[in-house]
């Protein structure tokens, strides 16, 4: 049976000539026991009726917003919802184009933009089109929103030319498609702790001592395990993320000292830790339980005191078959800072980011890591989606699982 039986699949089909391979596409999704919901762009229906794949989905194919005759309106916030993937398949270069920018005038673009799921695009235009710099900038941005690209084959076009831009075989897609569910199940049955996001240590009720952490790779992190069958205890600083995966269990912390807490109850009984939170180095020794007032006094002396070391602690108490990873944000010396860390706090793997990256660190959607284990072996990865830079650390999680 097809990993890809009982899936919810969303086809997205452009108008191209390359739409007659959407059929043959379509017949092979059912083939593999998915049900197929057909969102088509109207140049599309110039290609490839709707009859026909309405035939072969036993679905009614979607193409307005509503129906004309009766009214009825076609959710694409429901179609979203319920999709587990979303393929589109051929995927013109306008079309391309108004996925990166957000231009949400037929019924497949706002289909795409409420998707919760992942998206798969396998371009199909001439070969000019596909090398033109735009088209090439618009599927750099596609993919740095976590979209997945189906690169086109070389070969003979419909111009008569040949060069890059065959929409990859159907064939091939589903192949694509098995490789990526059957990456979703490599964490089933494990459990899995991560922290996330700032620790704010309070001063008194009003000022705390915190970071710029958005928490946005942690819970990308999370949401990655989750997503690969891992049971999932997140425990997070403040925060304005919520986990989606219901597999994610959250537990809101403020302090370094109640996310430790949080920690050491729960690791015990994981497979996997990974040390995400950005935690405060130090807090104030004497927080105020009431507000300090500028009027009625000096410029106060803020005593500080040193916060636990979480990872360390949690390396102390590590068991010979948990795999336990750090992170280290550093502004220099970063390479021989990361392995100091990593054997210091007995880790089996840490991520390295550099403040000196651009668009790495704090804040960013994007992020750029090096990884480096005991045995001296470190990966370095380019800037990437915080998606996408979690799958490739999980990735390296599991390959030593």
């Amino acid at each position: 049976m097809s990993i890809l039986s009982g899936k919810h699949i969303i086809l997205g089909i452009c108008g191209g000539i390359a739409a007659y391979k959407s059929v043959s596409l379509l017949r092979l999704f059912i083939k593999a026991g998915a049900e197929v919901q057909v969102v088509i762009t109207p140049a599309g229906k110039e290609f490839i009726t709707p009859v026909t794949l309405s035939a072969l989905s036993h679905k009614p194919v979607v193409s307005e917003f509503f129906t004309a005759n009766t009214g009825e309106w076609h959710s694409h916030v429901d179609l979203g919802l319920w999709a587990d993937c979303m393929v589109i398949a051929p995927a013109t270069a306008s079309t391309i184009g108004k996925m990166a920018h957000g231009i949400a005038d037929n019924m497949l673009v706002t289909t795409y933009l409420s998707a919760k799921s992942p998206v798969f695009v396998a371009p199909a235009m001439d070969l000019d089109m596909m090398k033109h710099p735009s088209t090439q900038a618009n599927l750099e941005l596609l993919s740095s929103y976590g979209n997945y690209i189906i690169e086109p084959e070389t070969g003979y076009l419909a111009s008569g030319l040949e060069g890059k831009g065959r929409m990859e075989e159907p064939e091939k897609i589903v192949e694509y498609l098995e490789a990526y569910f059957s990456s979703r199940c490599d964490m089933e049955g494990k459990k899995v702790l991560i922290t996330a996001g700032p620790t704010h240590e309070k001063i008194d009720p009003v000022r705390f001592i915190g970071n710029y952490s958005s928490g946005k790779m942690g819970y990308a992190l999370a949401e990655e395990c989750a997503n690969r069958g891992a049971e999932v205890t997140l425990v997070s600083g403040p925060v304005n993320l919520r986990a989606e995966n219901p597999a994610i269990r959250t537990v809101n912390v403020e302090s370094a000292r109640e996310m430790l807490s949080a920690c050491q109850e729960v690791f015990p009984d994981v497979d996997v830790a990974v040390m995400c939170a950005a935690v405060a180095d130090y807090a104030p020794a004497h927080p105020q339980d009431h507000k300090i007032k500028r009027e009625h006094q000096d410029v106060p002396t803020i005593e500080l005191i040193k916060n636990p070391d979480i990872a360390a602690t949690l390396g102390k108490e590590k068991k010979q078959y948990q795999i336990l990873v750090g992170f280290a944000l550093e502004t220099d010396n970063e390479f021989s800072n990361a392995t100091e860390k990593l054997q210091r706090k007995n880790l089996d793997m840490i991520v390295l980011n550099s403040m000196r990256d651009k668009g790495a660190g704090f804040g960013t959607d994007t992020n750029k890591v090096s990884i480096f284990d005991r045995s001296g072996n470190r990966i370095d990865f380019p800037l990437k989606s915080k998606k996408d830079v979690a799958t490739d650390i999980v990735n390296e999680i599991v390959s030593r699982l």
